[in-house]
């Protein structure tokens, strides 16, 4: 069995393996000048020369983006943690909408995005289709995220040279003095650069953010997701009026996008009317997908332009026949007997016979008061014949792609559906717009959205929205810091304590809200969440270094599991370990006495990871674990009942179910 790392990977040890594995001649070593130890490095001269085409000589001057502790951010981006997610179920919502539910697919995080991005690196690394964030604007305040690298006013100023010899300032402006562009893009470099790795391949982000700091920003997105995959920086109008500004009214943001890989990702979806799509198919292969009815026969189409087999008889439930207008019918009175147009009179329907025959289940007879068709020989007819257009068939084969300048998502509509919902939350984003932007990036199917700034929620609302209107089973994952909320606002006077309490709340009434609307509709509608909530790691520090700190001061084994920490804390910092979805199905079961956890993930039809975190473990529990032929089985180091059960636990598994990956903690 192999002991569990429980942290978090260290991104600088992966870097320079890769680094390692591509330029081997570049590896070096050097001296810790704050230690003496010799420690690793890379020959930055030698690795400028492999990919440079040209001799490099020494240091040259190159066009680049920096600002005082850019290394620190890169640091920290990389540097890992041992922290954990531990369940909150009694704040959590099930997918039906059960206060205490716990079978959604939808997370909410509690917690320091950084920690908490950090933290979802194993488990969701190239799984999120889009990202949307609306992070703090930059307009000349301290930030809630106090990283390890923010300074204060004065030491910032004493580094960066503001001070003459006499030790006056040299700036008096401090709403526009760089500390707060310092402050602003060493919180959103390590957050993005973060960020990156959990998109998919074809994966988008979406960062709402106004005048103060779009230049900035654009840089350092370029520098992290390449400026090969910027999609452009669209202008999205926030209100229809403002009095403020001494110069221009401000009334618009902007909305800047980059994908992972440009090259795998699709055009954006735009200019369709999906509310025409208002059909949805009851049976067959394509049961449940919208359509819409479209006629067959349109009076514009040319007859002779090559139509030759596109006049044709299409027989009617009652045994009638119809046909476009002409003066030219078949010489068969028969379902699909066609004849070729002798003028511009001779009317045609859009498919030609063969595409008729093929595709009838596609083609809807409907009968009225009157019709543009006619019966046989011309005769009049009441009935018409209409084809099924698919939604996404014409999402895949469109072409039309968004304007730049959004102009239906202002703010205003956010402050109204917070009223509605009686949630107490200034500068909302309206849910609308992430709906749309989740629209337009082509979210399907198994999808994951993530916030990692999320505020009042509005995601959550839009992508249970999306789920409700579309039928799209696409999934969120949200963070917050918990807040606090001042005691002057209105939110605090409704008993909100912090901002979590806010957006938990907003996605329950919205939920609610969105499944009395959709009743029976939508059986299948998640308008659940569970709760996670960043901490320490369940761990104590034996379990980290156990050569340090192995017995206490009277000579007992220490335990390396905190006192205060459950089974499914535990069982959830193994699943971030592990990497395993974190919105996984977990059943609880009772075997030969022991409590066990059984993880499906949504994809997985077997038991992926099945725990047992409880004390005096027998052979008969872990012979039924290894039954179960788990990927992953996963114990307590000193859970077992007897030296026998450890002793015979390998060969156990090894009967069983040999491939099983054997862990404790």
């Amino acid at each position: 069995m192999d002991m569990m790392k429980m942290h978090t990977t260290n991104q600088a040890d992966i870097n320079f393996k890769k680094l390692a594995a591509l330029f081997p001649n570049a590896i070096t070593e050097s001296i810790d000048p704050a230690t003496g130890e010799v420690v690793r490095a890379i020959d930055k001269d030698v690795l400028m020369q492999e990919i440079s085409t040209r001799v490099v000589e020494g240091r040259e001057e190159r066009y680049q983006f920096t600002w005082p502790d850019k290394k620190k951010a890169v640091l920290t981006a990389n540097a890992p943690i041992a922290a954990t997610l531990r369940p909150v179920r009694e704040e959590s919502v099930g997918k039906d909408g059960t206060p205490g539910g716990w079978d959604s697919q939808n997370l909410y995080i509690e917690g320091d995005n950084l920690d908490v991005l950090k933290l979802l690196q194993e488990t969701y690394l190239g799984k999120v289709k889009m990202i949307y964030i609306d992070p703090p604007y930059n307009t000349g305040n301290d930030f809630v995220y106090e990283d390890d690298f923010a300074e204060n006013t004065e030491e910032y100023l004493c580094r960066s040279g503001q001070f003459d010899d006499l030790g006056n300032r040299l700036e008096q402006n401090t709403e526009r003095n760089g500390r707060f562009h310092t402050n602003w893009l060493n919180m959103m470099y390590s957050r993005l650069k973060l960020a990156k790795n959990l998109l998919t391949d074809d994966g988008v982000i979406f960062i709402s953010i106004d005048d103060n700091e779009v230049d900035d920003l654009k840089k350092i997105c370029s520098e992290i997701y390449g400026e090969s995959n910027f999609l452009g920086c669209a202008g999205r109008i926030t209100k229809k009026a403002n009095n403020q500004g001494d110069y221009w009214a401000p009334n618009f943001d902007y909305l800047l996008t980059y994908a992972r890989n440009k090259l795998l990702c699709p055009p954006f979806l735009g200019g369709m009317n999906e509310k025409s799509y208002n059909q949805i198919e009851q049976d067959g292969p394509r049961k449940g997908e919208k359509y819409q009815l479209v006629r067959l026969y349109m009076s514009n189409l040319d007859p002779m332009r090559g139509c030759t087999n596109q006049r044709y008889y299409i027989e009617c439930p009652d045994g009638s026949f119809i046909i476009p207008p002409g003066e030219t019918y078949p010489n068969e009175i028969k379902d699909g007997a066609f004849v070729a147009p002798q003028s511009g009179k001779d009317k045609i329907w859009r498919w030609s016979y063969q595409s008729y025959l093929e595709k009838r289940d596609q083609i809807v007879l409907k009968q009225g008061r009157s019709s543009n068709v006619v019966g046989v020989n011309g005769a009049e007819t009441t009935w018409n014949a209409y084809t099924k257009t698919y939604l996404k068939d014409v999402i895949n084969k469109s072409t039309a792609t968004p304007n730049s300048f959004i102009e239906d998502h202002i703010n205003q509509n956010a402050t109204h559906e917070l009223s509605k919902l009686k949630i107490p939350f200034p500068f909302a984003k309206p849910s609308s717009l992430m709906k749309y932007l989740a629209e337009i990036c082509r979210i399907e199917d198994g999808d994951i959205i993530l916030d990692f700034f999320s505020g009042s929620a509005s995601t959550a609302d839009s992508v249970m929205q999306l789920q409700f209107e579309k039928g799209i089973k696409c999934h969120y994952i949200l963070v917050q810091i918990p807040e606090k909320c001042s005691e002057d606002s209105d939110a605090y006077k409704e008993g909100f304590k912090n901002i979590c309490e806010i957006g938990k709340e907003r996605i329950r009434r919205a939920g609610k809200k969105i499944k009395e609307e959709a009743g029976l509709t939508a059986p299948d509608l998640d308008i659940g969440f569970r709760v996670l909530r960043l901490d320490s790691s369940n761990m104590e520090d034996v379990y980290y270094n156990p050569d340090e700190l192995s017995r206490d001061l009277l000579g007992r084994t220490v335990d390396n599991i905190k006192l205060d920490r459950t089974s499914e804390d535990l069982l959830f910092q193994v699943m971030l370990d592990l990497g395993v979805d974190l919105s996984s199905a977990i059943e609880e079961r009772i075997i030969a006495g022991k409590k066990v956890f059984i993880v499906k993930p949504a994809d997985v039809d077997a038991a992926y990871l099945v725990v047992c975190f409880d004390e005096g473990v027998t052979a008969e529990t872990v012979t039924e674990i290894a039954k179960m032929k788990p990927y992953y089985a996963v114990f307590r180091d000193s859970g077992m009942a007897s030296d026998s059960v450890v002793t015979n636990f390998d060969q156990i598994f090894r009967t069983y179910s040999p491939q099983t990956e054997r862990k404790v903690l």
